[in-house]
Parts: structure tokens; sequence; C-alpha cells
């Protein structure tokens, strides 16, 4: 019989990030960041003036943070007790959008909290990727979380027969984040979310 998988996102599933780069922002530039909003690109101001931070100036901000204070992430209440159990019954890869220099930095990372599993680096729409780790592995029922509803739209067009569960962990966050249409369920606490996962694997 085939093993199965779990494919899961890390930020805002495995790690909380936002919160600890709202706090950043505000420490190291002076920012305002208003996350809670869902808009990741225009939610940023200028405590001292109001003025709105340009587009282009996000990104690098967002690189700044990945490449110096990923130490500031903590783990999601229940997500390193879930991937435990899981990892008893089905094979696990943490499947991340960061450019393929943040590899190291993020297994690192995760081995930094217990974390030791395959750590595949990937930009843009995460069907495809996904649909190559299912392959690579000869991988029988799969599971893919993901807090991004872009990303499930993803997988639903390259890799239909995975099942998919939107998790939005950053509970000042979730509210903001629609349910993806693309998502089987969505469940935003692992304790949740743990009996869903282990029933389709």
């Amino acid at each position: 019989m085939k093993r199965p998988l779990l494919i899961t996102d890390c930020d805002e599933v495995l790690l909380h990030m936002v919160a600890h780069f709202d706090a950043w922002l505000a420490e190291a530039h002076g920012i305002d960041f208003d996350f809670e909003s869902g808009s990741f690109g225009g939610s940023m101001t200028r405590h001292a003036t109001g003025e709105a931070v340009p587009i282009d100036e996000v990104w690098p901000l967002l690189d700044q943070f990945f490449r110096h204070e990923m130490h500031r992430q903590t783990p999601v209440p229940g997500a390193i007790e879930a991937l435990g159990r899981i990892g008893e019954v089905a094979d696990i890869v943490v499947l991340t959008n960061l450019g393929d220099e943040a590899h190291p930095w993020r297994v690192e990372q995760l081995a930094a909290h217990g974390i030791h599993h395959e750590v595949v680096t990937n930009q843009g729409g995460k069907g495809v990727p996904a649909r190559a780790i299912v392959e690579r592995y000869g991988a029988g029922n799969t599971v893919f979380v993901d807090d991004l509803p872009v990303h499930h739209a993803s997988v639903a067009k390259h890799a239909p027969a995975i099942q998919r569960l939107h998790l939005v962990a950053e509970p000042r966050l979730a509210p903001a984040i629609p349910t993806a249409p693309d998502a089987h369920a969505r469940i935003d606490q692992w304790d949740r979310a743990l009996p869903w996962i282990l029933e389709r694997l």
C-alpha cells in the first residue's frame, strides 16, 4: 500500500510570521503594518507621517525579515504535536514560498523547533510543485495545507486528487482571509485540523 503524504505550508500554518514581521517593522523601521486588513502590499504606513510605504519597498522589507529575523518566528499552537502524530502514518513535506537561497535558512529554522522534514522552496503557485512531490514520493492519499486561497486554486487545477485544507493560524489575520473556494475544508486550529487530516490520509 502506498504511504500517504502531507504537504504543508510553513508561515501561518506551522510558524507564526505576520505578528513578528509587524513587531520588527515597528522596531526597526518605524512602520505600522495593518495586517488584519488582509491586504499585504498596501497595509504599511510610516508611523511618523502616516504616509503609505510604496509597494516597491514592501517586498525588500519582507526579504530582509526572512534573511535576518526568522529567529523571531514561533510555532503555531499544536502544530508540532500534530506533525508528530501525522509522521507516524505519513510522509511530510514542507512546501514554502521562499527563494531557493532561503532553503537552508528554513531547514535550520524548522529544525530548531524540532521539525525535521523535507523542505521544498517555491515561487508562484503550488499546484505544479505539489504534483511533482506526490509523483516523486509515489504517494497514496495526500493532504495539502496552506493559508492562502491562491495556492488551493493552483493545487485544485494541477493536482485535483489532493485533499485541500485551508488553515490560517494567526487569529488576528484569519478573519480577513475569506475561505478558499477551492479548499475542501477550512479549519484554523491544529487540534481540530488533525482529525480531519488523519481521516483523509
